[in-house]
């Protein structure tokens, strides 16, 4: 296992658990962690023995998004270029290793989670925020545009008229107002929260590898489809379930009302 300064990582069982690691700074982004948690995800995205991944920050917060006290990265060469640069060759590849993992990621949200943060928490496949925690896009404060595919993220999830209105307002969105617009799938207290999310995990571990692989293909595949383009898609990816081992032998003990241990292949 690789050894990290602003990441922390572990393995329980199944399940493993990445967190961002800079707790006196509310684990905003500098360049370092941004790629640490790169080289951490592709890490644990290739570890077999891992069927789904806790996403959380150390400390109390998730993460505040970009740290703005690391100073002028432009070298007097224009900051803007340079952020468009670090935006597409150091954010973006770390928040499609969540999105485009085979494995479940699920975004454990334990306190303020803001900027750049928030899209690394939603492109996650399922979340769940701690009582007392909150979601905050900060960016028409500062007078700049929302990154690292908030537009894409929060458009998908909560449609345009309340992304634009998260976005330009910049209001902080409770635990209770984000699973009331499906944004998070469960809030649970504050004391016990970690011990929570990892049970909550647990289920996603424990369920077939092959079947969510392939139903976040497919849902991949239906944000852009038409209907029948996805049930042509669905119907593709069903080739690979059906046919495997795992189905045959799930199938054969159900009927024998026998539990049955995923081997993913």
């Amino acid at each position: 296992m690789s050894e990290y300064e602003t990441i922390s990582i572990r393995r329980e069982g199944n399940i493993g658990r990445i967190a961002f690691n800079r707790p006196d700074k509310l684990n905003t982004f500098d360049t370092q962690l941004r790629l640490e948690f790169l080289a951490a995800a592709r890490e644990l995205n290739l570890d077999d023995s891992l069927r789904a991944i806790v996403l959380t920050g150390e400390g109390r917060a998730f993460g505040a998004g970009a740290d703005l006290s690391e100073g002028d990265p432009s070298d007097g060469l224009g900051i803007g270029r340079v952020v468009e640069d670090m935006l597409n060759n150091e954010y973006k590849p770390g928040i499609l290793a969540i999105a485009n993992s085979t494995k479940v990621w699920i975004a454990a949200i334990n306190g303020p989670c803001a900027g750049i943060s928030y899209s690394y928490a939603m492109a996650c496949d399922v979340a769940v925020m701690a009582e007392g925690a909150f979601l905050y896009q900060p960016f028409a404060q500062i007078g700049l545009v929302p990154d690292g595919g908030s537009t894409w993220l929060l458009n998908k999830l909560v449609g345009s008229r309340r992304a634009f209105e998260l976005m330009m307002l910049g209001e902080k969105l409770s635990p209770e107002q984000a699973l009331d617009w499906g944004m998070i799938n469960r809030v649970f207290p504050a004391e016990d929260f970690e011990k929570s999310a990892m049970a909550f995990a647990k289920r996603f571990a424990d369920a077939s590898p092959l079947s969510a692989r392939y139903t976040k293909e497919a849902l991949r595949v239906a944000a852009t489809a038409t209907l029948s383009q996805s049930i042509s898609a669905e119907a593709a990816l069903q080739v690979h379930c059906i046919d495997s081992e795992d189905s045959r032998n799930a199938v054969e003990a159900f009927f024998a009302k026998k539990p049955y241990e995923w081997q993913g292949r």
